[in-house]
């Protein structure tokens, strides 16, 4: 089974609290936004959003330009259901990331679980590029850290410490802060996660 159809199949046979990943608030990620003072006319992408809930306290918080982009168009479906009327306020992109070809630049790029899937260095590479060329000020990277799971959803995951996720992105990108989080999920056990905020650099 291709990642598309593996993805499709968790969201159209599993609910939230069914899949590990599922979080009420987004808290760190939220914090991490808030640090940053965005304008609420800010350019922001969820990457592998898929139905997360950050999409709501962003729109709570008044950011008008949001993209959330996932491999699986029923996760998406479910987020706009759950939204209702609002989800007309949000750019919905069924794409896998290594495949997404934007027109536009960013000025935040959040993505929680969704960089750790990609296992594959051409892959990892292409993440790289799309990153680089197409985030103007903010990145927000959420990963399985070294003492966190190896596997996700039944698929291999890529695990990271903060050495290694900031080498991965140094050549554009300078370290604001990172640090572990304890994931309780749904079901009651915990997952440790490794959160990074990386700025931009001046060219």
């Amino acid at each position: 089974m291709d990642r598309k159809a593996h993805w499709q199949q968790v969201y159209e046979t599993k609910s939230p609290d069914e899949v590990s990943w599922t979080q009420k608030r987004p808290s760190t990620s939220l914090e991490f936004i808030e640090s940053f003072r965005l304008d609420k006319d800010a350019k922001i992408i969820d990457v592998g959003g898929g139905d997360s809930n950050l999409v709501d306290f962003l729109l709570e918080e008044g950011y008008s330009d949001i993209t959330v982009l996932d491999i699986s168009a029923k996760a998406l479906e479910k987020a706009q259901n759950r939204l209702g009327d609002r989800a007309n306020k949000v750019h919905w992109v069924v794409n896998d990331i290594v495949d997404y070809h934007p027109t536009e630049t960013f000025d935040l790029w959040h993505d929680r679980a969704a960089f750790h899937f990609l296992t594959d260095p051409e892959q990892i590479n292409t993440y790289l590029k799309l990153v680089n060329q197409h985030v103007s000020q903010y990145l927000v990277l959420g990963t399985f850290s070294e003492a966190g799971p190896t596997k996700c959803s039944g698929l291999e995951i890529q695990q990271y410490s903060e050495n290694s996720m900031t080498e991965l992105f140094s050549e554009k990108f300078d370290k604001i802060n990172c640090q572990t989080v304890d994931h309780t999920t749904p079901f009651g056990t915990k997952q440790n996660f490794l959160f990074c905020a990386f700025r931009k650099r001046n060219p």
